[in-house]
């Protein structure tokens, strides 16, 4: 994410290390907004009770609790881990391989976007039961007196899955999901190190707080733009329970059909105040913590 320039290339173990508990930092910080940013993309069409990003905070508040709003929790911070650590830890070694040897001078755009989408398909082939198990959790309203939840806690959720769809159970909707996060894992990291190295080019700018909270803004914002249709699909095939979808294509024919176009930007604000701050927070974190862990000659 940084150019060239800015300082040495930590080995991947540190830069997967730096990588994850950044990701598991904003993840944290953020989760109440993913969690009514899932609500709003499941309910489909207008005239739900879902009303808006703080009206959908409120509502699952009041009616389930504060605690609520940190639902997927546990397996977020699993699915940061495995696919948090390797999205970001990849991106530069991928995109050195990418330039080749002996490159000097900033990476060409179109590999930087390269970069994000392999990177981006390779964790979440990894993580996938991680964030089916998250999206379900989420999913999981509210319960009457006395009825247990489907999924109690992350774990239980795994082998819940696992015995009543199978193994494969556990990568559903894995399509969408790998169409979504190559997407948007280019748009974040390709954009974040693009607007940083156009912000330092100026001048104006330097390697600080400010340039790296501008640079998260910003691929926060492509991200959502790009990514906004496929986040939607993938929230409704991972969290379809009952057979609706029977796969993408039906899942996106369905949708335009039955909610209209403009339902593929169901909890567009939240997404982005979502995918915004958590860029913020991710990019800020790790900027500190590469400078952390650079091994000290």
């Amino acid at each position: 994410m940084s150019p060239p320039s800015s300082g040495p290339q930590l080995p991947f173990p540190n830069l997967f290390a730096a990588s994850a508990a950044s990701a598991c930092t904003a993840e944290a910080l953020t989760l109440p907004l993913d969690t009514a940013k899932v609500r709003l993309q499941l309910q489909g069409g207008a005239g739900g009770k879902y009303k808006g990003l703080l009206g959908t905070c409120m509502t699952i508040a009041r009616e389930e609790g504060a605690g609520a709003l940190w639902k997927g929790l546990e397996p977020g911070l699993h699915r940061q881990v495995v696919y948090g650590g390797l999205r970001i830890g990849l991106y530069e070694p991928v995109k050195q391989i990418f330039v080749g040897k002996g490159h000097v001078g900033d990476v060409p755009l179109h590999l930087k976007i390269a970069s994000g989408l392999t990177t981006g398909a390779i964790a979440i082939t990894v993580a996938s039961p991680t964030d089916l198990v998250k999206v379900r959790m989420q999913s999981e309203g509210k319960k009457d007196p006395g009825q247990p939840r489907k999924y109690p806690n992350a774990f239980r959720a795994y082998g819940l899955i696992r015995r009543e769809e199978g193994m494969l159970g556990l990568w559903k909707g894995l399509g969408p999901n790998i169409a979504r996060n190559a997407i948007i894992n280019a748009a974040e990291l390709a954009s974040y190190d693009q607007i940083k190295v156009s912000l330092l080019a100026t001048g104006v700018f330097h390697d600080n707080i400010l340039t790296h909270l501008v640079a998260g803004l910003g691929a926060g914002f492509f991200a959502v733009c790009v990514g906004s249709p496929v986040d939607v699909v993938k929230s409704r095939v991972m969290g379809d329970r009952s057979g609706k979808y029977a796969g993408v294509l039906d899942c996106f024919i369905k949708t335009a059909r039955n909610d209209g176009i403009l339902a593929f930007y169901n909890g567009f604000m939240p997404n982005f105040a979502r995918l915004g701050s958590w860029n913020v927070a991710m990019f800020l974190m790790l900027e500190q913590m590469k400078i952390v862990m650079t091994p000290r000659s």
